[in-house]
């Protein structure tokens, strides 16, 4: 089994409040989650991360990737030539950090509480 338990693709839009009811209804979700990260207004919907942070804002990332440990992706990007651009640090909800892969995607990864 693989180390992935999850990808988020991260959405820029112009209004939360107007994009919300869309995903909620493509989702089948009942209620977004909403939250504060900086300057950004977020909200989780099912599995999409809306983001809004203003009419040129785009998120760094496309996604957030979940893993069971983020070490083994570290080490991972450390063999290939890939590059951590930040972290690892532990975050409210579980071990973080921003990768640059060896072809330069750049991901999210978080380790959840409960996972390793």
């Amino acid at each position: 089994m693989g180390n992935i338990t999850g990808i988020v693709p991260k959405i820029a839009v112009s209004d939360l409040d107007s994009a919300i009811p869309f995903y909620e209804r493509l989702t089948g979700a009942k209620l977004a989650q909403r939250f504060s990260y900086g300057t950004v207004a977020l909200a989780s919907v099912g599995d999409f991360l809306l983001i809004e942070g203003g009419s040129d804002y785009q998120p760094e990332q496309s996604a957030l990737i979940f893993v069971e440990s983020l070490e083994e992706v570290i080490d991972l990007v450390a063999r290939t030539n890939g590059q951590i651009l930040e972290g690892p640090a532990d975050v409210p909800n579980g071990r973080r950090a921003v990768i640059r892969h060896p072809d330069g995607s750049e991901f999210e990864y978080l380790q959840r509480p409960n996972e390793k």
